[in-house]
């Protein structure tokens, strides 16, 4: 006998929902006040700048936890990260992103003034920033997003 409130399609929908939030909300948790020093880095599989870049997060300091997920594009989508800001991984710590190749110093400044924003990002891969044949004092310029910073804004912000 087959009930007619419930479908294969249904429960998979259902299944597939619950997945996806529930992946999101643990991406969400990583790096809370737990280990407010904790990096929880989003890596694809074959990126070997990004573990250059989590090499010298340890050497900044930092502790590091890596997770390998192919798929890039959702990566980034569970992370809320605005497209244009995509870079190779993406960082979870105390609550906020960290998309790239950005300079510890400025982790280090986010987590100090904690502003109102959903992260900061370096975009792409820019020669010369951290892991990217810069090392753990190199710098880059630095992109804000969500809350207070929009769209985006250069990093630190002011005013």
């Amino acid at each position: 006998m087959s009930n007619p409130n419930f479908s294969r399609r249904g429960a998979i929908l259902a299944v597939a929902a619950m997945l996806s939030t529930t992946s999101t909300l643990a991406f969400a948790a990583t790096g809370s006040d737990e280990k407010p020093n904790l990096l929880s880095i989003t890596k694809d599989p074959g990126c070997g700048c990004c573990g250059a870049w989590a090499d010298l997060a340890i050497e900044a300091g930092f502790e590091v936890e890596i997770t390998e997920a192919s798929d890039y594009v959702g990566m980034k989508r569970d992370a809320a990260v605005p497209e244009n800001l995509w870079s190779c991984h993406t960082t979870r710590i105390s609550g906020y992103i960290i998309e790239g190749h950005v300079p510890f110093a400025a982790i280090r400044q986010l987590l100090e003034q904690r502003p109102d924003i959903n992260g900061i990002a370096v975009p792409g891969m820019p020669a010369g920033s951290p892991g990217m044949g810069g090392g753990v004092e190199a710098t880059a310029e630095v992109i804000a997003w969500g809350g207070i910073a929009g769209d985006g804004r250069a990093f630190p912000l002011d005013g």
